[in-house]
């Protein structure tokens, strides 16, 4: 009850409560992975964050429903975030942005595009491992 109405004040101050902190030495979020991925909000936001980048982009095509995606994409942003900035992780929804999806012809979950300079420079459909993955992002920086 308590904590109800100390909720109730801060809304009504047009407060929001703090967020709640992790324990010492935790973290939560994985900051280094937030930094290099981001999820496509709409085709102006690939255009320019993807399109127009400056560094080489990974561009995941996944969606919600696709089993294969949901174990490949934590593995790619852990990959992706070990580079150092070299390369960003773009995450594209294929259910939210199907015209995405058609313009650059995915037809299967997951697809992951290499892109420099706006070009796509290599593409693999389906679920690789960490090794795979290492020599892909290695092929895209040119390390």
């Amino acid at each position: 009850m308590a904590q109800r109405l100390a909720v109730r004040r801060l809304l009504a101050l047009g407060r929001r409560p703090p967020a709640p902190q992790g324990l010492p030495g935790r973290t939560f979020g994985g900051s280094a992975i937030r930094g290099s991925t981001f999820n496509v909000q709409d085709g102006g936001d690939f255009q320019e964050r993807v399109v127009n980048s400056t560094k080489p982009v990974v561009v995941d095509f996944h969606a919600q429903w696709c089993g294969p995606c949901k174990i490949l994409g934590p593995r790619l942003e852990k990959l992706v975030a070990k580079q150092e900035g070299k390369v960003v992780m773009a995450k594209v929804d294929i259910d939210d942005h199907t015209d995405l999806a058609i313009e650059y012809e995915v037809s299967a979950v997951p697809t992951v595009l290499a892109m420099k300079n706006g070009d796509v420079v290599d593409k693999f459909v389906g679920i690789k491992d960490e090794d795979q993955l290492e020599a892909f992002l290695k092929k895209l920086i040119g390390a």
